[in-house]
């Protein structure tokens, strides 16, 4: 059975920082195209950071030079380190596995910017 678990969300005051983690079990984890994407209340859920298994990285222009996405093999985890934070955010943070045509989520970490 597949599972992504995120972990790591909280409250955080404006400026501070949170790294959030995602442990799969259930994959070859190394083999594997992981991802972070957000949902605010209200929006559409929205890509935030892609690493491959080539260690190609992507982010979305609203969290470049903010957000590290890294992972760990031997772990299974893959990691999202966000810094400068800031109220917009604020959102529930998946964690997506892909390789081919297989895809999983994680059942989301909430992440609360606020002072």
């Amino acid at each position: 059975q597949v599972q992504l678990v995120e972990s790591g969300g909280g409250l955080v005051q404006p400026g501070g920082s949170l790294r959030l983690s995602c442990a799969a079990s259930g994959i070859i984890f190394r083999t594997y195209v992981m991802s972070w994407y957000r949902q605010a209340p209200g929006n559409q859920r929205e890509f935030v950071a892609l690493l491959t298994t080539s260690d190609t990285i992507n982010y979305a222009d609203s969290v470049k030079g903010r957000f590290t996405i890294s992972r760990d093999n031997a772990k299974n985890t893959v990691y999202l380190q966000m810094n400068s934070l800031k109220p917009e955010d604020t959102a529930v943070y998946y964690c997506k596995a892909v390789q081919g045509w297989r895809t999983y989520w994680g059942q989301g970490t909430q992440v609360t910017v606020s002072s």
